[in-house]
């Protein structure tokens, strides 16, 4: 149709994002939470997030750019190390992080992990917090992460924490990440909590940190999902006269 026609030429225009070198064209790729949401069953389902990597290295979608594996939430074990870091959950991710980093990597793919903004994400893992953030990016660096979808689902959704993510925390991550001098994306989700568009959400800030950001609802396992986000775009950011960053509909899953 005309207007699904006009939607793909407009997003396919250049846009001004985190001036680091990354993310110069839009990220494809494939993110657990689609899929399996909060599903940590592995007696039942223990290579959920494997055989996607398999499908992106060996089934062409690597070479039309679908290139990140990206690891939601609930990958983290219940409770952290002496130090105060994260640790990945070995009974799900028996490979442990480094191998799996290495992995990815040797096959020309990009890892992507999520962390969340509070005390505890979803499901009770340990979240970042203000005095954990230079750990957790140096944390994830040192795993060899490339990119970081970084949540604030319980606090960015509320009037004064707007204030305090926009303009204190979301730029804290952001500078935590630069000194790790790692090449690692800043995937933003805090737009979403405030409706997505201008003016409750500043993008030329959110230009100046974040390398993508996120405006609407997870992608579901459904055409009908796909359609309706599409849909929002078209209405929204089409027509809202900003562009300043990649603003993904979510990754989309390889064909079962």
């Amino acid at each position: 149709s005309f207007n699904a026609t006009a939607f793909f030429l407009v997003m396919a225009l250049p846009a001004l994002a985190l001036d680091n070198g990354l993310m110069r064209t839009p990220p494809m790729g494939w993110m657990s939470w689609e899929r399996f949401r909060s599903n940590v069953h592995c007696v039942n389902d223990p290579k959920n997030c494997i055989r996607y990597f398999y499908r992106l290295a060996e089934d062409g979608w690597k070479n039309l750019g679908y290139n990140y594996l990206i690891i939601d939430d609930c990958w983290s074990f219940i409770l952290r190390d002496n130090g105060g870091r994260l640790l990945l959950d070995m009974f799900r991710f028996s490979l442990g992080i480094l191998k799996l980093a290495r992995y990815i990597h040797d096959c020309g793919l990009k890892l992507g992990i999520y962390a969340n903004l509070g005390t505890h994400m979803c499901f009770g893992f340990p979240d970042t917090t203000l005095d954990k953030i230079e750990l957790h990016t140096q944390t994830f660096a040192s795993w060899g992460v490339d990119m970081l979808k970084f949540d604030g689902l319980d606090e960015c959704q509320y009037d004064l924490w707007e204030y305090i993510c926009c303009f204190m925390l979301y730029p804290l991550v952001s500078k935590a990440l630069n000194a790790t001098e790692c090449p690692i994306a800043y995937s933003c989700s805090w737009p979403v909590y405030r409706g997505g568009l201008p003016p409750s959400v500043n993008y030329t800030l959110l230009g100046e940190i974040c390398s993508l950001c996120r405006n609407y609802e997870d992608i579901k396992d459904s055409w009908d999902s796909v359609l309706r986000i599409v849909d929002w775009f078209f209405n929204n950011i089409c027509n809202d006269g900003t562009k300043a960053l990649w603003r993904p509909l979510s990754l989309r899953p390889p064909a079962r």
